[in-house]
């Protein structure tokens, strides 16, 4: 790989402090980006060449938005090391495209989520994800990296730990509380085995929970639910923030429990808002269909 792409990913890693997850990304755009340009030193690319590359048939439309903002981002790294004196990249702008409001569950579905009923050990550790997911609108990631130490029963809340290893309090309700609870005293040690861990969820095999293994057991309990919307363990971040804000909760409150570094991030969940008062406005009386 190119010299100065190492250099940047490494900055990337160690000053930015960015998560593995997001790495990989712009390690996977940035090689495609070397392999496109076959060689040619990508410090004497100019504003058209990139352009070509951006606009290039395999790449689709929306993908091209984060591309640009991988490869703004490396030049502008190689502006502030001195290796170049301009970024090529500045002056690009794609069309702005029309955002995609995520999916989220209805309170009444997310009832049927949650309404397990336990026959198996497994059962109780699945009531506890869901309850905890639900209750703190956290990322699977964190879901799954959640270690005993980081929950506190007797202040009834989680440190979760988020992108760039930023450190933040959630508290839990009742439910999430109770059955974390009832999982962690009277069911974790069945699924350990002979094993020990720090972290909470254990999979049947002892070992911590992956993300792909909640993602199995999720589409399995939705089925089970009768849900047939695409559910992801996004979607129950996106259902929390939703029927928080949509119950009158103040959208920087919202922000500071998502760990969102952004107000705009969260400002997508008053368009969510927006579009459920407007699907429930075809019940007013007086509304007219033409």
């Amino acid at each position: 790989m190119n010299k100065y792409i190492e250099k940047y990913l490494d900055y990337l890693q160690f000053e930015k402090k960015l998560s593995k997850n997001t790495l990989l990304s712009y390690n996977d755009n940035l090689k495609k980006f070397t392999i496109f340009f076959n060689g040619i030193d990508l410090l004497k690319l100019d504003t058209n060449e990139i352009r070509e590359f951006l606009y290039d048939e395999s790449i689709v439309a929306r993908t091209r938005a984060h591309y640009l903002t991988v490869i703004n981002s490396f030049y502008n790294y190689l502006v502030s090391e001195n290796i170049i004196k301009t970024n090529p990249v500045q002056t690009i702008k794609l069309p702005k495209l029309e955002k995609k409001l995520p999916e989220f569950l209805t309170i009444e579905e997310v009832d049927k989520l949650l309404n397990i009923v336990p026959t198996k050990i497994y059962d109780y550790r699945n009531i506890a994800m869901m309850e905890t997911l639900y209750a703190t609108g956290i990322r699977v990631s964190e879901l799954v990296n959640m270690k005993i130490s980081d929950i506190d029963f007797n202040e009834c809340i989680i440190k979760i730990f988020g992108k760039g290893s930023k450190e933040r309090i959630v508290p839990i309700n009742e439910s999430a509380y109770n059955a974390l609870k009832d999982y962690i005293d009277n069911y974790r040690l069945f699924l350990l085995k002979t094993k020990s861990s720090e972290f909470v969820f254990i999979n049947n095999f002892g070992n911590k929970i992956s993300r792909q293994g909640f993602f199995k057991i999720l589409k399995k309990l939705c089925k089970d639910a009768g849900i047939n919307k695409e559910v992801s363990p996004h979607t129950l971040r996106h259902s929390f923030a939703t029927h928080l804000l949509n119950n009158g909760a103040n959208l920087r409150v919202i922000q500071t429990l998502l760990g969102h570094s952004n107000i705009t991030t969260t400002q997508i969940y008053t368009h969510l808002s927006n579009e459920s008062l407007k699907n429930d406005y075809k019940f007013h009386p007086r509304n007219k269909e033409d």
